[in-house]
C-alpha cells in the first residue's frame, strides 16, 4: 500500500507560481521554493524529478487554465467580432481570478522553461496545449471570415496574441487599456486577410 502524500502538491505549485510571478523563473531555487512552501527539498525532487520539470508543470497548469477561460469566453460571445475581442481581453479577466498565474504567463515565455530534458509527459501536454490554441485561432478565423487558412489565422493571432501582449505589458488592470485593446482589435478585423494565392 503506497504511503500517503504528506504535502499538498497543488499548494507547492501555487507557491512556485507566486515566486515565478514575483521574481522570475531564473531566481527560483529548490531551497527557496522549499522554504517558501514549508517542505523539505527532497519533496520537490521526489514529486517532480527536478526544479525545471516543476516549473514547466506550473507554467502548463496556468496556461491550461487560461486557455479554458479564453475558450469559455469565446463560447459566450454574441458575435464573431465579440468572440475575438473576448479572446483578446482574457488576460485582464484571468488576472482578476488568478493574478500570479496571469503575471507569470505574461512574464515568462514557454521556451524559457521547456528545455530538451523535458519529460515526455510534459512535452506531450505542451504539444496538446499548442494544438488547442491553434484550433481556437482557426475557429475564430472561420467565425469572422469563414476561412481557416494561414493568412486568416495570422490576423487572428495579431488580435489575440500580439495586441494583448503589447497593450497589457504595463498595466493589465487598467479599464482604459482594455477599451483601447478592444478598439484596436475591432479596427484590425475591419481589414480582411489577403486572398489566398491561387494554385
Amino acid at each position: 500500500m503506497p504511503r500517503p502524500r504528506v504535502h499538498d502538491l497543488d499548494a507547492l505549485l501555487d507557491v512556485a507560481e507566486r515566486l515565478v510571478a514575483s521574481s522570475g523563473y531564473q531566481n527560483v531555487t529548490v531551497r527557496g521554493l522549499a522554504a517558501a512552501a514549508g517542505v523539505p527539498n527532497g519533496t520537490i525532487y521526489h514529486a517532480f524529478g527536478s526544479l525545471s520539470a516543476l516549473l514547466a508543470r506550473v507554467w502548463l497548469r496556468a496556461a491550461t487554465a487560461f486557455l479554458d477561460l479564453q475558450t469559455a469566453r469565446v463560447d459566450q460571445a454574441s458575435s464573431p467580432v465579440d468572440a475575438v475581442v473576448a479572446a483578446a481581453d482574457t488576460p485582464a479577466v484571468f488576472v482578476s481570478v488568478r493574478p500570479d498565474g496571469a503575471r507569470m504567463l505574461l512574464r515568462v515565455k514557454a521556451d524559457r522553461l521547456f528545455g530538451p530534458e523535458l519529460p515526455d509527459e510534459l512535452a506531450d501536454a505542451l504539444h496538446a496545449l499548442d494544438k488547442r490554441l491553434i484550433a481556437l485561432l482557426v475557429r475564430l478565423a472561420r467565425l469572422v471570415w469563414d476561412r481557416g487558412d494561414g493568412l486568416a489565422v495570422e490576423v487572428i493571432t495579431t488580435c489575440v496574441v500580439d495586441l494583448p501582449t503589447a497593450f497589457f505589458r504595463r498595466d493589465i488592470t487598467d479599464p482604459l487599456v482594455r477599451e483601447r485593446l478592444a478598439a484596436a482589435v475591432r479596427a484590425v478585423l475591419t481589414v480582411p486577410p489577403r486572398e489566398k494565392a491561387q494554385p
